[in-house]
């Protein structure tokens, strides 16, 4: 159809939707009424397609995948949905025809607030994927209310607000009160039988709570007509009245009375306190037993019992917190469907996988024992014969070795290690980089490698080029499709042929040009929409004027330790220092340091480090001896949108996490494909990304590796400070007052100094002159745009293999065994009819 046409016909649908949903006109409505409207047309075809792609799998049975994730960052759905079925240029002509502006449209839309980081972030990537390949896929997770927060800095004191993403309408969800289900905790286990006259349990005084469904449709990109729309189902416990106690109300219980209304408010709710780790682990089951029971359901209702359960489901446990659902399969399967233990083991095993997203200890999930059995009495006694079972297993394969057993074991010291469990019961784990996995096989998990060889794998991580390229960055998207066509945007691995331009003259030009439009962009944004604020939350100033020209050196991520935002911030005082003390500013070439991230609201190390990135960025920015050499900005409430404008800008991408604790990284990946060229450690994916470009196209490698990190006993941060003197004038700016305001501040940056010095656990010193010099590298070639230019199109080219396309791929024939399965065309034929008809009718009166 023309696309005039096309777009006549949504401006009437446009029309008819704001008259009957809000009985005004479209001249008299408000952006928000135009964009409920906008939305709830254009999704008409989604819808179509969503209904054909579900009556599909129902007819031809595949396989499928359910994919449970507390975490997910899908971002703004309109813009991508748009370009995933090649509606942008009709948008456009729409909102032109309409006299409506694209700015005013999606700032209707917010981000959904459902994830923190790259967890999130990947799990919507492998959604799009998932959706794009046409494989039988659902997605599980929780519908937060608040989100996880919105950050505010406070004269670089992060405050946590509400994030108010449901505020208004999301007219992307369908809720579906008929699939609500029934979650139980605590009360008392009634010892039973079954047919087999083996141990379960009936469940008596429980804690009922109801989780209502809302669905969100992923739209799989195509540019044909049969492209696939998958469920995300979230489950909320906020939309039930049953779930608020009344009488614990009435009684003065304000706490009690809202705490099942409130469990999905805040994703990861503050663990410092007894309340917020029930919350979290009531969280985790709410997830899995919904989940279950909503997967059962779907399966009875179309083979009518489970004798094939094991063949046709797939469940994937997104890092260790739906581990539980290997504990609450066994306990559905022995008592609700008489399965023997064993037959309900080997259906556990071969239903579930577990991908470990983390070295890091604290993100592995250990539960109190005592806790775990009085919220989930019944789940925590198949725990305990699982835990039996999987300690004679170790015994038989090791006797005599009594030490290794206990670190197999699930129970240990009145501790539940969930990714202990999340292992056993799975029929593969992988890592999600190739150093991950084999650190988790050789060291994490070396106990489980050694009784399981057979489970352990690896998937790298990507991401999806769609949002993260074609979406985000459509200028480059042109570039590149002039160059080499348009397939890469559902093949990536043809990027490679990019490489054949890098050397051109004319090519170098242009990208250059390219990203100066984009650093033009960013730099507005930061004027624009990113306020300085005082103590107390007022702002106070905008950036002033941002040099385009300079090196753009951004480093937006999670805030932790390990991923070292303090290193970043010591060079950044070495810079400065050096621009006040050097007659010619060190040689220094103009720089403008972008930083973002949130830190977890319990995590006070990370929020001192950001205080200090403040601090450092208030004295720098305010200094005119500095002025013209040194711009430092933070990006307050980091989030997927202002992602999509940084992410394009960046000259420079720091990915310099500490070798051997960086599980993947993502944020690496969608740098480099967007033209920036990245300075980091051989940790993560930096290492099969660096291989996939070669060392010639990556020059800005430094520190230490993962290997001589494991190796190093005996160090000690004094001895890098005492040894060199530019770290130790840096080292000690964070005590002498150069940087602190108040009493507060130095408090918080004399913590750090002491850190430093005597438990610098992430070897920020000893890898800070390494980092220096890559630095200075870095500016050196910075200084030739023809050469960086050539180097940074190398980069893209090298990204074909960091697609999440290529990663579901992979998990589609190592793990799950699955195969795509599009919307049968006759079907999505007759729904068409069956909806066209519909569309037609009208009530009218004679």
């Amino acid at each position: 159809m023309d696309l005039q046409i096309q777009a006549d016909v949504l401006v009437q649908k446009i029309k008819h939707f704001i008259i009957a949903r809000t009985g005004r006109r479209e001249k008299e409505s408000t952006p928000e009424e135009f964009y409920l409207a906008f939305v709830e047309a254009l999704r008409e075809e989604m819808m179509i397609n969503w209904t054909a792609s579900t009556d599909t799998m129902i007819a031809k049975k595949p396989r499928t995948i359910n994919y449970l994730s507390l975490e997910y960052l899908p971002g703004r759905f309109l813009s991508n949905n748009a370009a995933n079925i090649g509606a942008t240029e009709l948008v456009q002509t729409v909102l032109k025809k309409m006299e409506r502006s694209i700015p005013d449209l999606m700032g209707c839309e917010h981000d959904p607030g459902l994830g923190n980081g790259g967890l999130g972030r990947l799990a919507s990537c492998f959604l799009d994927s998932l959706a794009t390949l046409q494989y039988p896929a659902r997605g599980y997770g929780l519908r937060y209310q608040y989100g996880i927060f919105e950050q505010e800095l406070w004269k670089g004191v992060q405050v946590e607000r509400p994030d108010g993403w449901l505020l208004n309408t999301n007219p992307w969800e369908v809720r579906r009160d008929v699939f609500a289900v029934s979650v139980n905790y605590r009360g008392t286990a009634i010892h039973g039988t079954n047919v087999h006259g083996e141990n379960v349990y009936q469940l008596e005084d429980s804690e009922e709570i109801r989780a209502l469904p809302f669905d969100i449709p992923i739209i799989g990109y195509s540019d044909k007509e049969d492209f696939s729309v998958l469920p995300l189902r979230l489950w909320s416990t906020k939309e039930s009245p049953r779930n608020f106690k009344l009488q614990s109300f009435n009684a003065g219980m304000l706490d009690e009375a809202s705490e099942n209304t409130s469990l999905t408010d805040v994703l990861y709710p503050n663990d410092q306190s007894e309340v917020g780790r029930r919350m979290r682990l009531k969280q985790e089951f709410l997830l899995v037993s919904a989940s279950l029971k909503d997967i059962i359901r779907r399966h009875l209702g179309t083979y009518g019992d489970l004798s094939l359960f094991k063949e046709k489901v797939r469940i994937q446990i997104n890092d260790t917190h739906p581990a539980l659902m290997i504990a609450e399969m066994m306990r559905t399967l022995t008592k609700n469907f008489n399965f023997s233990w064993r037959d309900a083991w080997g259906t556990v095993q071969e239903c579930c996988s577990y991908t470990n997203h983390t070295i890091l200890a604290e993100a592995l999930e250990v539960w109190d024992e005592s806790r775990m059995q009085d919220l989930l009495p019944r789940q925590y006694l198949a725990i305990q014969q699982i835990n039996s079972d999987l300690c004679n297993a170790a015994r038989t394969k090791f006797p005599n070795n009594e030490n290794k057993v206990q670190r197999i074991s699930i129970l240990e010291h009145g501790h539940v290690r969930m990714a202990n469990l999340a292992i056993y019961g799975s029929h593969k784990v992988n890592g999600v980089a190739e150093l991950h996995s084999n650190i988790l096989k050789e060291k994490v998990f070396r106990d489980f490698y050694d009784l399981f060889p057979d489970k352990f794998t690896n998937v790298t991580n990507g991401v999806t080029q769609r949002r993260w390229l074609l979406l985000c960055n459509p200028e480059l998207t042109e570039f590149i499709s002039k160059r080499i066509g348009k397939e890469w945007a559902h093949d990536f691995p043809t990027i490679a042929k990019l490489g054949e331009f890098a050397a051109d003259p004319e090519t170098q030009k242009e990208f250059l040009q390219i990203k100066a439009k984009n650093k033009q962009r960013l730099v507005d944004f930061i004027i624009q929409e990113n306020p300085v604020r005082d103590r107390k939350g007022k702002e106070v100033s905008r950036a002033g004027s941002l040099n385009t020209a300079a090196l753009f050196d951004v480093h937006v991520k999670r805030i932790h330790e390990y991923k070292r935002q303090l290193l970043n911030a010591l060079h950044l005082i070495m810079i400065y220092q050096e621009l006040l003390t050097s007659p010619d500013k060190g040689g220094r070439i103009p720089r403008m340091s972008i930083l973002g991230g949130k830190s977890a609201p319990g995590y006070m190390r990370a929020k001192q480090i950001i205080e200090l990135i403040c601090a450092i960025s208030r004295t720098v920015n305010e200094d005119k001896r500095s002025n013209g050499h040194l711009k430092i900005a933070y990006i307050e409430n980091y989030n997927v949108t202002k992602a999509e404008i940084i992410i394009p800008a960046a000259d420079l991408s720091e990915q310099i996490s500490t070798a051997g604790w960086e599980a993947s990284g993502t944020g690496n990946m969608k740098f480099s494909m967007n033209g920036a060229m990245t300075i980091g450690t051989d940790d993560g994916a930096n290492i099969e990304m660096r291989e996939a470009v070669t060392d010639a196209w990556w020059p800005f490698k430094f520190g230490a590796s993962a290997q001589e990190n494991s190796e190093t006993h005996d160090y000690r941060g004094w001895d890098v400070y005492n040894q060199d003197e530019g770290i130790r004038r840096a080292v000690d700016a964070l005590k002498d007052g150069t940087f602190s305001e108040t009493e507060e501040e130095a408090s918080a940056f004399a913590q750090i100094h002491q850190s430093l010095l005597e438990n610098d656990r992430f070897f920020v010193l000893r890898d800070l002159r390494s980092y220096y010099e890559a630095q200075k590298k870095v500016e050196e070639l910075y200084q030739k745009p023809e050469a960086w230019a050539e180097m940074a199109i190398h980069n893209i080219a090298g990204m074909g293999s960091f697609s999440t396309d290529v990663s579901i791929r992979n998990y589609a024939e190592k793990i799950w065994g699955i195969e795509p399965c599009p919307p049968d065309l006759e079907i999505l034929k007759k729904v068409r009819e069956e909806y066209s008809e519909h569309d037609r009718c009208r009530i009218i009166k004679q």
